[in-house]
């Protein structure tokens, strides 16, 4: 990856990825959710379309729709909510020491803590069913 400490900070930027994409694909899969869109049928369309991700495609936050992703096993633990959160607090405090914006991790940070602090122990992608009893 280049320079000593490249290859974490490489792992990093792909986590700060991650972090953001997830709650991108949950809030858009509750988001059909409530527009009655079958999320099988939505997932299958997003693999092939501009919204595919890794998110969608292999850790789907609905139960249901992929029988391998934690979300179908009552969100048993990949990665943990906290981890998640852990990993993007590391991205946002090397950002600030090499002034590079991230205008969505505070966003993030915070639904993040609210859902590690009701689903403690659980995979990130509990975020969905965490959006759902929002507003």
């Amino acid at each position: 990856m280049g320079e000593q400490s490249s290859g974490v900070r490489s792992k990093i930027v792909n986590n700060y990825i991650l972090s953001i994409n997830n709650i991108a694909a949950a809030e858009a899969m509750n988001m059909a959710r409530k527009w009655g869109i079958d999320p099988v049928v939505l997932t299958d369309m997003l693999k092939v379309s501009t919204g595919r991700c890794w998110p969608v495609e292999v850790n789907n936050p609905v139960p249901g729709v992929n029988k391998d992703a934690p979300a179908s096993n009552d969100y048993a633990p990949g990665g943990t909510v906290s981890i998640v959160k852990k990993d993007l607090g590391l991205a946002m405090a090397d950002a600030k020491k090499s002034k590079a914006a991230l205008k969505l991790a505070e966003a993030a940070w915070e639904v993040y803590d609210a859902v590690e602090k009701e689903h403690m122990g659980k995979d990130f992608s509990i975020v969905y069913q965490w959006l759902q009893r929002q507003i």
